[in-house]
């Protein structure tokens, strides 16, 4: 029987194994990493969403979604995604406000182990309801990434990849695929708190001088404090802070401070 080597590596594997996830991800490791990588270097969510479906096929996969929302928002107004799926899936999803009863998305916000779908807790039956109409569209079989915030718990991101092949995930290498799935969910987390960093400093017209303020803040110095080691009087500090709060959709300055904290400002 021929044998081939996959790129990196030394051993070669068995054509074999050419159905199985375990050859489709040492053949493609190198590529994955190689796709993962180009997501950094992303100038717009189009280019970032063509990387990301360049991983996921590489993966074996069929269809993936990054979400990333500010636990804290009751609203989900800050609810964002990248879709590498078929665009019915999140045309239904938004249809049906499943937010509030994503399976997936609720088990990141409680954990930050990589999972099977398979292998979650019972769920609820408006839960069972969303994971149903998720295996109509490419998550059949489905692994759940969440990553860690530099914001703690406050923000939550969390990545999907999906099989349209039913126990796709349950072959022996899954070990391989969490690990690369890992550094593909950091990365797409990376590139989006820079993105919405960016965003918020067009939108609010924030400054150096703002940023300056915040830090000041954060370190729990008094408007005194801050207007000596400005040159200014503490009243106008307290002003600026006044127009700050306004930018930042803040009702006073400790909560503009945790807010420039939670987008990766300060």
């Amino acid at each position: 029987m021929a044998t081939h080597t996959c790129p990196g590596a030394s051993e070669p594997y068995s054509p074999c194994l050419g159905l199985g996830l375990r050859a489709r991800c040492a053949e493609c490791t190198v590529q994955v990493c190689e796709a993962v990588a180009q997501i950094g270097l992303a100038h717009h969510e189009a280019e970032a969403i063509t990387h990301l479906k360049q991983a996921t096929a590489r993966l074996g996969a069929d269809a993936a979604v990054y979400t990333s929302f500010v636990r804290d928002d009751a609203t989900y107004a800050s609810y964002r995604s990248l879709l590498a799926c078929d665009p019915r899936w999140a045309a239904e999803y938004a249809r049906n406000g499943w937010c509030a009863d994503d399976p997936w998305l609720h088990y990141a916000l409680h954990c930050c182990e990589p999972i099977r779908a398979s292998e979650l807790p019972t769920l609820s039956p408006r839960q069972r309801l969303v994971a149903h109409a998720a295996a109509e569209y490419g998550f059949r079989s489905a692994v759940i990434v969440p990553t860690p915030s530099p914001a703690g718990q406050s923000r939550v991101g969390v990545l999907c990849l999906g099989s349209a092949s039913e126990g796709y995930f349950e072959d022996p290498a899954y070990g391989l695929i969490k690990a690369l799935a890992r550094g593909l969910a950091m990365e797409l987390q990376d590139w989006w708190h820079r993105r919405i960093k960016v965003e918020l400093v067009a939108r609010a017209h924030i400054n150096a001088d703002d940023l300056e303020l915040l830090r000041h803040e954060d370190l729990g110095h008094s408007s005194k404090v801050i207007a000596k080691a400005l040159g200014t009087e503490a009243k106008t500090i307290d002003c600026r802070f006044q127009r700050l709060n306004i930018k930042l959709d803040a009702v006073n300055r400790r909560e503009a401070v945790r807010r420039a904290k939670l987008y990766g400002l300060i």
